[in-house]
């Protein structure tokens, strides 16, 4: 599984966004500029993020983005679902037509699934993505006698 670059862009977005916390507020150029994303790309991430509520835009005079609510309550899978829609790693969750689905024995348990990938998503929050990386755990695979 993968995320779209859209929503990969998103969370770099946001997280440069979440520098610039507090009463300052920052333009989509220059949040282009400072993550060195195409200025059209992070336009059009700004509309969905605002219609989001993630990112607030300010007009007038000292006007610009600024986030939505603080840092700490925005998570990745907020940022996911603003650009992609619900988190689902199938169609079948969203009632559509599937070849497959006389007998399937899949169906009942992709809620599941989804439901536990979502809360991994909303345990990571902008602002740790804003603090330094912490380092990764140790994930090595334990081994198994064959």
């Amino acid at each position: 599984m993968r995320l779209s670059n859209l929503a990969d862009y998103a969370v770099i977005t946001m997280a440069q966004a979440a520098t610039h916390c507090g009463p300052g507020r920052v333009s989509a150029a220059e949040l282009a500029s400072e993550t060195g994303l195409p200025v059209p790309t992070v336009q059009r991430l700004v509309s969905k993020l605002t219609a989001a509520g993630l990112l607030r835009s300010v007009r007038g005079v000292g006007g610009g983005l600024q986030l939505g609510r603080p840092a700490a309550a925005i998570t990745v899978a907020d940022i996911v679902e603003a650009v992609e829609g619900p988190i689902a790693l199938t169609a079948c969750i969203d009632n559509r037509d599937c070849d497959h689905e006389v007998g399937c024995t899949m169906k009942p348990h992709w809620p599941v699934i989804n439901a536990k990938l979502r809360g991994a998503l909303a345990e990571i929050t902008l602002e740790q993505l804003r603090n330094a990386p912490q380092p990764a755990p140790n994930l090595q695979m334990e081994k198994h006698p064959a």
